[in-house]
Formats: structure tokens, sequence, C-alpha cells
């Protein structure tokens, strides 16, 4: 979708479909107003009658017959934007994705749009413009790589904003642009984690990395299984060994020459989790592809720091793998040892991401980083303390974690903090290791995180589950059903307002 500015008025635009706003229970102001005194009164006599009322996310299309004044649009269509005292950036950003979509399902193939809450909803022009972008290009998404038909499904083309402020055309051009760089990272994520496991394999991730280093610059080292076991990467190798697909871990590099420690962006990248030997129940399990959204948040991520040329050190690491049972599969009572030279007994091997994070986390320290992040699809305990509505937060270091909570508020990707107390690591003591990979049923998201916690080390450290919110059964206003790309947006959002540290 190309998304421009220019200046006019909506009222005055010939395009076939017009975009304009109104807050709940308000009265016509603004574009709104003027588009019904240019057709007539169609919106007043629609808002009179009761069928529109601006609630959130509703929407009003009117059909302008040929002699209101002879206007060249077809179609209007008025988006709610709910309560002006509860408008906010989100609120933005599902208005754009919610009127896109609609246009979308209609055919439609340009459209012409007002910037939703800049002007009575007192928003940040610059940051409005960018929800726009985001809410337009997200909820327009779709995933028909492999359907034989409805290949020739029209889409929403061309979208222009119009702003009369002259003074405003530039932070709205910026804003377009940084929303169109974001939303395409987040819907590549969406792509890696919609595609089938027989295509998203662990070499197909590294392929992607490549290209990404191609065309954004990037630094880019894959390291394969020989290179894994001469770092002593026995975790990651042990999940792996049960597949006909090698691993790969991944590292990409953005802005190393900005010095300082960077941020570490770490993601869990099980291309297909069966369970293993610990096998899973049959119910659902085509829906261990999304193993790997971490993964998939990561790489998209590192696309966005790279294309709005984030001028911090970032890194990227990705441990990608299947974990499936053959003969030469991990099993309950192994002992592993990890890159860290500390050893994990096996209790389930279905309990495999936290074992090739383990390994991936203890890679991170010789980047001497300032913070490291890791989302993983890690437990189902933690969707059932939270439900689909926010990730599990844990954490070694406040300051850390209030500043990705930050982030997650502004994206609108929330997260909540969960205890990381000794307790939780009392529950995953072994009797013949230095640990053991599952503490049992209880807190198995504390546990599971408690785990990692011993690979992080001294450095700051943020671990995200994101079990229950990395992919969707229903559609949102920007959301489609299946992968969301989550943790794309609140990654770059951090990385955006992220100060490196000096070198001690």
């Amino acid at each position: 979708m190309n998304i421009r500015v220019r200046q006019g008025q909506i009222q005055a635009e010939r395009s076939t479909t017009l975009i304009v706003n109104l807050f709940q229970d308000a009265r016509l102001t603004g574009a709104a107003k003027a588009v019904d005194q240019a057709l007539g009164g169609v919106i007043s006599a629609a808002l009179d009658s009761g069928d529109f009322s601006g609630q959130k996310n509703e929407l009003l299309l009117l059909y302008p017959g040929k002699d209101l004044k002879a206007h060249a649009a077809r179609r209007v269509l008025v988006v709610g934007l709910g309560k002006l005292a509860d408008f906010d950036l989100e609120a933005a950003r599902q208005a754009a994705g919610t009127a896109a979509r609609r246009l979308q399902d209609l055919g439609v193939e340009e459209a012409v749009t007002v910037l939703h809450g800049s002007g009575a909803g007192g928003l940040d022009t610059e940051a409005t413009a960018e929800a726009l972008a985001e809410g337009s290009l997200l909820a327009c998404y779709r995933f028909d790589h492999y359907r034989s038909t409805n290949q020739a499904r029209k889409q929403l083309r061309t979208l222009t904003v119009v702003e009369s402020a002259p003074a405003k055309l530039n932070a709205i051009r910026r804003g377009l642009r940084t929303g169109v760089q974001i939303a395409s990272a987040t819907n590549l994520a969406r792509d890696l984690g919609n595609h089938p496991g027989n295509v998203a394999t662990p070499i197909y991730l590294a392929s992607v990395a490549r290209r990404l280093a191609r065309q954004h610059g990037l630094s880019c080292r894959i390291i394969d299984q020989g290179s894994m076991k001469k770092l002593g990467m026995g975790a990651l190798l042990a999940v792996a060994q049960g597949s006909a697909q090698p691993p790969r871990f991944i590292v990409l590099e953005h802005n190393k020459k900005a010095g300082g420690q960077p941020l570490v962006l770490v993601g869990k990248g099980v291309t297909f989790d069966s369970g293993g030997i610990s096998l899973k129940s049959g119910e659902k399990m085509e829906d261990m592809k999304f193993d790997m959204c971490g993964a998939a948040a990561v790489l998209g991520a590192m696309q966005a720091v790279a294309a709005l040329k984030i001028p911090h050190y970032v890194v990227g690491l990705v441990a990608a793998t299947e974990n499936l049972p053959d003969g030469r599969a991990f099993k309950p009572g192994d002992i592993l040892k990890t890159l860290t030279g500390k050893t994990i007994e096996i209790v389930n091997t279905d309990a495999e991401g936290r074992l090739i994070l383990a390994d991936t986390l203890g890679y991170a320290r010789r980047f001497n980083p300032a913070g490291v992040v890791d989302l993983a699809t890690l437990t189902g305990a933690c969707v059932v303390a939270l439900g689909h509505h926010a990730s599990g937060m844990f954490s070694n270091d406040e300051h850390l974690a209030e500043r990705v909570r930050q982030a997650g508020e502004h994206t609108s990707e929330r997260v909540w903090p969960l205890p990381l107390w000794a307790e939780y690591r009392e529950q995953i003591k072994s009797d013949y290791a230095d640990m053991k990979n599952t503490g049992g049923r209880p807190g198995g998201a504390s546990t599971g995180a408690a785990l990692l916690a011993e690979f992080a080390g001294e450095y700051p450290w943020v671990h995200l589950d994101i079990a229950g919110t990395a992919w969707s059964s229903q559609s949102k206003p920007y959301t489609p059903k299946g992968c969301v790309g989550l943790g794309v947006r609140l990654l770059v959002q951090l990385a955006r307002t992220w100060k490196n540290k000096a070198k001690p």
C-alpha cells in the first residue's frame, strides 16, 4: 500500500472513497462537517436517526447520489472514534485499521482520509500519522501464499492523507514513513509465523536473516551444527537432534560502529514443536508452527531497526530448531551441558524453549550487553495466568522492565510483571544436575523464567512469555487470525528510545 500526504480540503477531493471520523455523541465538526455539507447532510441524517453515534470503531458507509452537488466520491466512510476523553494513539490505530479493512473487503483500491485524532483528539501529529500508517497496513495484511484460488482479490493500494494546515505536512510525512517501516516489519514477522513448518525451517529463517542483512546493511553470522558443538551449545543441539532439519543460530548486528554496550534482542525459534519424546496431544498441534513467533518478532524488529537507521548498537539473536521425536531424540532423564557450563536434567522434552534460550542467553554475554530482552512462546501456564490480553514479563532489572513496559503501553502490546522469587528457583532444583527443566505445574511460567534467569547472569534482562499473545484465533481491528507479529513494534519502540551505555 502506498500511503502519502497532500495539502487540501477533503470535501474538495476527487476520490472514489472518502474517510472521515466522528467522536461519540459529538456534534459534526471539521472534516466530517465539511463533507456532510458537501453531500447535502447525509451524515447529519444518520446521526439524527440514531443509526450512527460514533462509538469506537463503529462504521457508517454512505453512497452519495449523483445529484448531491456533483461530488466525485462514490463512497463516504465515517469511522467512530469513541469518547474523546478515552482517545489515544491506539484508538487512532484501530480507527485507521477498521476503516482500511472495510474498504479492502469491499474491493476499494484507493481512498482519501483525514488524520484521525490530530485535531480535536489533541494527539501529536507525527505520532498520529505513524499510528494511521500502522493501523492501515496491519489491517490490510493477508496471508494467501498457499491458496490456489482468490489470488486476484483486490487490495487497498493507495491511501492519501489530506491535511489543510501546511505546517503539519512534514510531521505527517515523517510519521507515515516510520509507520510504514514498522508495519512492514510486523507483516514480515506475520509471514514467518504463518508459513507452515515444512517451509519455515531453521534453514529458511537463516536465509531470511541473510536477505535482511543484504537489503538493510546488517551484519549477519549463521552458526551451524559444527560451530555450535565447538561453542558448547549442548542444550540447543540436544533439542535439534530428533529432527532431520539441521538447527541454525542467527546473529544479526545493527550499527556496531556506534559502540557502547548493545541492546540485545533474543527470539525463540522452534519452527515446529511436537513436544519431542514427551509428545503433545494431537489436538491443535498444527498451531505449534507458531512456536517460532519470538524469532519472527526479532527478525522483524531488526529489519525495522535498520530501515529506520536507529543510531544505537542493536543485536538480534535467534536459536532455530525443530523439536521432534525419533530414535536420536533427547529424552527425559538426560543431562545436558550448556554453553555456560551449567547442566540441566531433562524432566519433560516439551519444555524445550527454555533449553535453546539457555544457550542463547549464555551466548549474549559475549556482547557485554546493556540490556537483553527475550521473547518466547514459553509456557501454557502464562496463558492460564493472563489469557490472551497481555504477555508475561519477568526481569532481574526494574529499570529495564519499566522501559519495556512503557514501550508496550505505547504500542498497545501490553506486558504484565510476574514474580521471579527465589522459591521458584527451588522448584527446579535437581538431584543430579545444576537444575531440571521443569518445576511441576504450580507457577509454571515463573519456574520457566527462573531457569532462564540462571543464564542471563549479571546483565539487565527481561523475559517476555508471549505464549498467549503471539497468535490469535480471531481477527481484531488491525490484527488478523494467525500470527499477529506481536513484539515487533514493542522492540522497535524500545530501540528507538534506547541510549547505549559507554564502554566500561
